[in-house]
């Protein structure tokens, strides 16, 4: 096999370079996760899924670095990806450095009060709003499994090792161990009065601030762009100066302040809360690096991959940056910068007005399934503009189906036939894939080399699509690499080629999937993703009864109806009718 080693656009450099781990058998990854304050939306997943495509290729052996040239003839590769969950200090207006506004937790919690006393959010009834913990619970469980739906492989292993999504109020003494020594190296300061004093850290002592997102200091000296907050200014020893921990009795989330040099016990503050870019550097390294914090600052350790989307680089990023390198003594916290471009709707910004800051809840109420979504958010160029649609979901939906079927004809021929049927260019088919991921992540080559794969098939005879699709049931993940290197390795061509769909699956997570399945009834059966109801069922038995009775025309009025409900409606034999979503 051709070996081409990974290449990958770098935010820190401005280029494509080859990725070089500090150690490429065992990779640290970290990804800024989701403030739970609400429901994520698609633009989330959107760099979340492109991290996770990112670490499934690093993972694959199908992927070579350019110091671990062997990688393909291992499978020894491992990647370790955290992705952390912040539940206080990500106040609303974060591209303000310092974060103004207010805490999102507290936003969250005032919305669902005000959705309980207008009856408009029954699911939320079991939630205290005045409890911010209970409030950031509940929407991290529905990350979670949203996440776990969409096949990301960090929330997945996070419910065996939770320490793999770490959330920030228990990593409040991490953050108080890291402001501490940046104290009393000379990397941050005190200010303000007491009772409202602020902890900020100090970018003069960090010459090259500014050298991920270009806003240098003297940039940002007059507040260029709106990034520094006037109000705060006259304690600061410099405008770019960041906020680590806030004094402020009044914050629903608090804890005791971090010592400061020099104050007497009598003197130390009162309890506050920490700034939102704190928290990443504190978990991250604590859970990616030997010896946890004090093995990271006694090592002078970094990371080698941490990702975001590109609304992270500045300030929180470049924040990160400087406050880690200070901490550690390394003049670089992460080796490699990826950062995923914004998710557009039909076209245009999404915006909640416009109704299209879709979730995945959203789109599966529109009898879409999480495989289709997936593909749909990871088909495009990371570092493209992605334009998500409805024709867009459709066209994925039918590409998944070309490929699982493509998958069951193989994997029928291997359990009864075996020369029955093989797609002959999925033997030829690695080389390309490793090629184009290797490419900076050409995804949309690989999605058009299995597409061409798909539609060329040869074999014995006449294939009866309908017995294979009956009595053929895919396997909901893909394979194990034994059975898989079993597969690779024999003389026939249909297991080669299912072999090399289960190696493909575990980058793309599309194919090898749980499918939902369809329900009967009685007088219906519903197409996955179609839930029957009472008011369902019921205009279906009066079609019934009017087409008994010959009354066409109410029966073709009680089809409009149904369709006027997102469903479309098909007899079947033996007087059934098939009801699926309105295409």
């Amino acid at each position: 096999m051709k070996k081409t080693h990974l290449k990958i656009y770098n935010t820190l450099t401005n280029q494509l370079e080859a990725f070089v781990p500090t150690n490429p058998k065992e990779i640290s990854f970290y990804s800024c996760g989701p403030t739970v304050y609400d429901d994520a939306h698609i633009g989330n997943f959107r760099s979340f899924l492109a991290a996770d495509l990112l670490r499934r290729w690093l993972e694959s052996p199908l992927c070579t670095l350019i110091n671990d040239p062997d990688s393909p003839n291992q499978f020894a590769r491992t990647v370790t990806h955290v992705m952390n969950i912040t539940d206080v200090g990500h106040m609303t207006e974060d591209t303000n450095a310092d974060g103004g506004g207010e805490d999102k937790m507290e936003l969250a919690a005032r919305r669902i009060e005000q959705a309980k006393k207008s009856g408009t959010t029954p699911q939320n009834s079991g939630v205290d709003p005045a409890k911010p913990t209970e409030v950031a619970a509940y929407f991290e469980a529905r990350f979670k499994q949203d996440a776990i739906d969409l096949g990301l492989k960090v929330a997945i292993e996070a419910q065996k090792d939770p320490s793999l999504m770490p959330k920030a109020s228990e990593h409040i003494q991490g953050m108080k161990t890291v402001i501490e020594q940046l104290l009393s190296d000379g990397h941050a300061y005190a200010a303000g009065s007491p009772g409202a004093r602020a902890i900020y850290f100090n970018t003069a002592s960090f010459p090259t601030y500014g050298r991920l997102s270009g806003n240098t200091l003297d940039q940002l000296k007059g507040g260029a762009g709106g990034r520094v907050d006037d109000a705060q200014q006259s304690e600061k020893h410099n405008p770019a100066d960041f906020l680590l921990w806030k004094e402020d009795k009044t914050h629903k989330m608090r804890w005791p302040s971090p010592t400061i040099p020099g104050l007497s016990d009598d003197e130390q503050w009162g309890e506050g809360y920490p700034g939102w870019h704190i928290e990443c550097t504190a978990m991250a390294l604590d859970r990616l690096v030997d010896g946890h914090l004090e093995g990271a600052r006694a090592n002078h350790a970094q990371i080698d991959l941490h990702s975001g989307g590109e609304d992270n680089i500045f300030p929180h990023h470049e924040c990160e940056i400087a406050q880690s390198c200070c901490f550690t003594g390394n003049d670089s916290f992460a080796k490699h910068w990826f950062h995923p471009r914004f998710l557009k709707v039909e076209g245009q910004k999404m915006s909640k007005s416009k109704g299209t800051m879709y979730t995945l809840r959203d789109l599966t109420e529109l009898k879409y399934d999480s495989a289709t979504i997936r593909l749909e958010l990871i088909k495009t160029h990371y570092r493209a503009n992605a334009d998500f649609s409805e024709q867009g979901l459709k066209e994925s939906a039918l590409r998944i189906k070309r490929w699982r079927e493509m998958a069951r004809r193989l994997q029928y021929a291997v359990e009864h036939d075996p020369h029955l049927i093989q797609y002959g260019a999925l033997d030829s088919i690695s080389d390309k894939i490793a090629s184009a991921m290797s490419n900076d992540l050409n995804i949309s080559a690989v999605l058009g080399a299995i597409d061409s794969a798909s539609k060329k098939h040869s074999g014995k005879g006449k294939l009866d699509t309908e017995h294979i699709y009956q009595s053929t049931k895919l396997a909901e993940s893909p394979y194990g690499w034994d059975r898989i290197n079993e597969l690779l390795s024999s003389n026939i061509a249909s297991h080669r080629q299912l072999g090399v769909l289960h190696r493909i699956d575990h980058i793309l997570g599309v194919i090898f999937r749980p499918i939902p399945k369809s329900q009967d009834t009685g007088i219906a059966i519903y197409q996955p993703g179609v839930t029957p109801s009472p008011e369902i069922e019921s205009l279906l038995q009066q079609r019934a009864d009017a087409k008994k009775a010959k009354d066409f025309a109410a029966a073709d009025a009680i089809r409009d109806q149904l369709a006027a409900m997102g469903l479309s409606i098909m007899d079947k034999p033996k007087g059934q009718v098939e009801v699926g979503p309105l295409n």
